[in-house]
């Protein structure tokens, strides 16, 4: 897509061939400074190697690692997420067809659905840790509850918003339910289905390492421990290009599997229901679920039928909540959360925001960054953690420069996206009323980028607040909510991990809403 609102500093006149010859190196030129930069830090000894060890170390760690054991541990971390996938996937596909393809089923359902899926993953670990130990059951009930939810989600939206025309007309020809299913749901939904799908391999993967680094004895999280404890470097800096090698290679071919699936054109201006708020009957319908649930629940702990160490009953973990909110301890968890989320926002986020808006507004900078740091969104976020921790310890620092690495992504592809769809008609008119480029961005490319960014913006609050909970878990803090939890799971105490859990998901539902209450009010004018 043509962008005419960029802004390129003047070039030297070159050849046409040494133009050709330079342009495409200007992808490398950063991979090859910081190789360069990293050589002669090594060579000089300006910092130690177990910090930075030199790159001739990473060469020997991969031959002698990349012999066997290396491979051995991804194998075991493919194998985890192959059945993780395999298992979400398909309970996702078939609950998301269910509730898109019944208006009942959505109703009841779908309200409690939600409500779960608002608990992060990683703050499902301590409770299912009580649950299932820490062998392999657990590696694969993490990966099935972050796997499940975006396909369920996504597979709902296509099978619900399936094309009004194209239901009347299998109606009119009186299709039998297969045919309806084969001819119509399906190809309406895969497009929403495979998008979810993505969502998920991405998701999937970066917990599989999340649940490696806390409680494993193999894969490639495992390794990493391993290698920093014995503080070497060179292989946890193995680990990470292998990882992102993984991550890229996982995108790029399913990238090729959804071109060759949706070969079929797709409408431009499809239409959807529009869906009205559920009012009286309907609203007390999607209350019925968690009712009975927590009834159940109640009674069964009443009962006796299970164990009250290992499942905690509804009143004890409101009875935590009191105490916990009488004795200050979760307002004050909550606190140091908050703090460190905003923190990371603001740091990680302003810097998204700032170079989304250079990579947008000039080709040149776009080809010389844009690789660089396409490849190193590819590395799952949770294998950063042993580099961190041995760069920056284990304080406070730590946990911000985390947290900001999980804010930045969103805002700065969201921003650089954003400048990049522009109309070029506004470049038309910039050029026509002469404007400088102060004045373009004022009145031009940020109202015009307005949407994407909000929209970036509001998927870094939320993973700010998915970063704070990691950073808490893995890096031993005295305070905050991930670390009440880790120090409740150890004493046993269910209703404490569970009042937690609820707390971490109500401030990630109200994190999200206040993102999409920010985007709503700042793009009015969209609507207007």
């Amino acid at each position: 897509m043509s962008r005419t609102l960029t802004w390129t500093p003047p070039a030297l006149a070159l050849p046409g061939g040494w133009r050709g010859h330079s342009e495409a190196l200007l992808p490398w030129l950063l991979p090859l400074g910081l190789a360069l930069l990293w050589v002669l830090a090594s060579h000089y000894h300006w910092m130690s190697e177990q910090i930075l060890p030199a790159p001739s170390l990473v060469w020997q760690s991969a031959l002698e690692f990349g012999s066997g054991e290396l491979w051995t541990h991804l194998w075991i971390s493919l194998q985890r997420l192959f059945w993780g996938l395999l298992a979400g996937v398909a309970g996702g596909l078939f609950l998301g067809t269910w509730l898109g393809a019944s208006k009942r089923a959505e109703a009841l359902v779908y309200p409690s659905f939600v409500a779960l899926a608002q608990i992060p993953t990683l703050a499902w670990i301590p409770l299912f840790m009580l649950f299932f130990g820490i062998g392999e059951l657990l590696k694969l009930v993490v990966l099935i509850k972050a796997v499940v939810v975006p396909v369920t989600l996504h597979t709902l939206v296509g099978v619900r918003d399936a094309q009004p025309k194209l239901r009347e007309a299998a109606a009119v020809l009186r299709l039998p339910r297969h045919l309806l299913f084969l001819r119509l749901l399906l190809p309406a939904a895969l497009p929403a289905f495979l998008t979810g799908f993505r969502l998920a391999l991405a998701t999937g993967w970066t917990s599989l390492l999340a649940v490696e680094l806390l409680a494993s004895s193999e894969g490639l999280g495992y390794l990493m421990v391993w290698g920093r404890q014995l503080f070497m470097l060179d292989l946890v800096f193995l680990c990470i290009l292998l990882i992102g090698l993984v991550g890229a290679l996982m995108d790029r071919g399913f990238g090729l599997v959804e071109r060759r699936l949706l070969h079929w054109p797709q409408p431009a201006t499809g239409e959807q229901r529009r869906r009205n708020d559920a009012r009286g009957w309907r609203r007390l319908e999607g209350a019925l679920l968690p009712a009975a649930l927590l009834i159940l629940w109640q009674a069964s702990s009443s009962l006796g039928w299970v164990d009250r160490n290992i499942l905690a009953s509804p009143l004890d973990v409101v009875r935590s909540l009191a105490d916990g909110f009488q004795d200050g301890s979760l307002p004050h968890a909550m606190q140091l959360s908050l703090q460190r989320a905003l923190a990371g926002l603001v740091v990680g986020g302003g810097a998204g925001l700032l170079l989304g808006l250079l990579l947008g507004l000039s080709n040149r900078t776009e080809r010389v960054l844009g690789p660089s740091l396409s490849a190193l969104r590819q590395v799952a976020l949770f294998a950063w953690v042993p580099l961190l921790t041995a760069w920056f310890g284990l304080g406070e620092l730590a946990k911000v420069v985390f947290v900001s690495l999980a804010a930045f992504f969103p805002l700065f592809i969201a921003t650089q996206r954003g400048i990049a769809s522009l109309s070029p008609q506004l470049g038309e008119a910039a050029r026509t009323l002469r404007l400088d480029l102060p004045k373009r961005l004022q009145l031009l490319i940020l109202p015009g980028a307005a949407p994407a960014i909000f929209a970036g913006l509001r998927l870094s609050l939320i993973y700010a607040w998915l970063g704070t909970i990691g950073a808490e878990y893995f890096m031993p803090s005295d305070g905050g909510i991930a670390s009440l939890m880790l120090g409740a799971q150890q004493m046993f105490r269910m209703d404490q991990v569970m009042a937690a859990m609820v707390l971490v998901g109500l401030v990630g539902a109200l994190l999200g809403a206040l993102g999409q209450r920010i985007e709503t009010r700042a793009t009015r004018w969209r609507h207007a």
